[in-house]
């Protein structure tokens, strides 16, 4: 399967779910788009899985200003 079927399954799957789980972001994403409607694909030449997920613990870490919520606001 090609990454770009694979990204576009993923996306619709996880915006569909969003959507019926938290039914008020409807409102703030009202168009036709929950995400982006690019992707980037790489391969990861010669990292390890530890190292890979070693960036993925450390990447993702909460930042101060981060406003993103899911409850109705």
């Amino acid at each position: 399967m090609a990454p770009s079927e694979i990204v576009r399954r993923l996306k619709g799957r996880t915006a569909s779910k969003l959507l019926e789980e938290f039914p008020h972001i409807k409102k703030r994403y009202w168009g036709r788009h929950f995400w982006a409607r690019g992707y980037f694909c790489a391969t990861v030449g010669q990292m390890t899985e530890e190292m890979i997920k070693s960036y993925l613990e450390h990447h993702f870490e909460p930042r101060q200003n981060d406003d993103f919520k899911m409850e109705p606001g």
